[in-house]
């Protein structure tokens, strides 16, 4: 099924881009949430207006991109979370809580879709996520996770 996404997909495509995926895949999530649209002529046209839209969106905030990512490389975020014994989790940390932290201790706003965990972020103490704040520039973010 030939799609043109008209939002970013994490691992699919950004905004503007054609993509051929699974019938199934594009029927039941990517068309009801609006992510994508059908491929069409008329929407060929929609997507150039996109891509040159984002062109120059990203132009202007690829250098916007490279100093937000030089103040999270030096921001060190505190997380707090339910710990037990042994400072494991009650749960675990999620993106949204990431977010919420770094806005938090100072940081800028983040979206919580361009933050990356690792798979266990499930104790406490020091752990390196990726957040990726525009699709040429990511950067590590340091997070400590505290009994909270």
């Amino acid at each position: 099924m030939k799609l043109i996404l008209t939002q970013e997909v994490t691992g699919l495509g950004s905004s503007g881009d054609t993509v051929e995926v699974k019938g199934g895949y594009g029927r039941n999530y990517l068309l009801p949430r609006g992510l994508a649209i059908k491929a069409t002529r008329g929407a060929e046209k929609q997507v150039e207006a996109l891509r040159r839209a984002r062109a120059a969106r990203e132009a202007t905030s690829l250098e916007e991109a490279q100093t937000v990512a030089g103040r999270l490389a030096e921001l060190t975020v505190r997380v707090p979370a339910r710990a037990g014994e042994g400072g494991r989790l009650f749960g675990r940390v999620t993106t949204a809580d990431v977010a919420a932290a770094v806005a938090a201790a100072g940081g800028p706003e983040l979206d919580r879709r361009r933050i990356e965990l690792p798979s266990s972020v499930k104790t406490t103490g020091q752990h390196t996520v990726t957040v990726r704040v525009h699709p040429e520039v990511a950067t590590q973010l340091k997070i400590e996770v505290v009994p909270g």
